[in-house]
């Protein structure tokens, strides 16, 4: 069974509503016939050109990705850039492309929701609320059990797929964690929410010096957290790739959908100083 690619991406919009997005944001349909048929569908977390030849070497007929490639306005798609080269690829191969991005991190089973889960956290709410109950950036919940910060740290490494970058962490090893917070992607715009500053760990991507250090000093000097927890960017959000192909197989009997496991975090390789 197929659906047209605009009635797969009205679900994808059902699913993921793009009045959830940021205002900085571009979700949605990027390529494609909206009369093309859609058999099969292939999830990444990014569209380069090792996700695009995947999803062109497995006749896949719509890549869902999570990052929007034309996130940031361009004055050309000429094949010599990269973005063009990857589109012209694309459209030769009659594969769609779409996006949901912070459209799909703020809703019920989003991205930080799937972090959070996937944790062991319970009791969780959003950090940053959205106009929908339980929506939101990131997520913020407590262990069943307290642990250490070093131990959590393990967790976090063993449940993420690897990477050059491994995780990072800020705080004592031994120091007791009970409430943690997180958000998957780039997340230290949060750091000093109230949800975050009141948690023992914050676990996110993309932490920066300052902002970083910032939050550190202000923890020392107010005698409290929280530690940090910077992981790959790409990494926390795959996780809930899985998460929307099951929703999708579902919404959309018949179809196609795999995940693509290709680790698109930039970083190859690490040297420990």
């Amino acid at each position: 069974m197929s659906f047209s690619l605009a009635a797969v991406t009205r679900t994808v919009h059902e699913l993921w509503p793009l009045a959830g997005a940021e205002s900085w944001d571009a979700p949605g349909l990027a390529s494609g016939d909206p009369a093309r048929g859609i058999e099969a569908i292939h999830l990444a977390v990014d569209a380069v050109a090792l996700t695009v030849d995947e999803a062109i070497e497995t006749g896949t007929d719509l890549l869902l990705v999570h990052h929007p490639l034309l996130l940031r306005g361009v004055t050309s798609v000429a094949a010599d850039r990269y973005k063009g080269a990857l589109l012209s690829r694309l459209i030769r191969a009659d594969c769609a492309l779409l996006a949901a991005h912070t459209n799909a991190d703020v809703v019920a089973d989003g991205v930080s929701d799937i972090l959070a889960r996937r944790l062991g956290l319970i009791d969780t709410r959003p950090i940053s609320g959205g106009s929908v109950p339980g929506t939101g950036i990131g997520r913020v919940g407590r262990l069943e059990q307290p642990t250490t910060l070093g131990a959590l740290a393990r967790r976090v490494a063993d449940l993420l797929p690897a990477t050059a970058s491994g995780v990072r962490v800020s705080g004592d090893y031994g120091s007791t964690v009970e409430t943690v917070s997180v958000c998957g992607g780039a997340g230290d715009s949060l750091l000093g929410t109230p949800a975050v500053v009141g948690s023992d760990v914050y676990v996110t991507a993309d932490l920066r010096h300052h902002p970083a250090s910032e939050a550190r000093e202000q923890a020392r000097l107010n005698g409290n957290t929280p530690a940090l927890m910077d992981v790959s960017h790409w990494a926390s959000e795959w996780l809930w790739l899985d998460t929307a192909a099951d929703v999708l197989r579902a919404a959309l009997p018949g179809v196609r959908v795999t995940v693509s496991d290709l680790r698109t975090d930039p970083w190859d390789f690490v040297i420990v100083q």
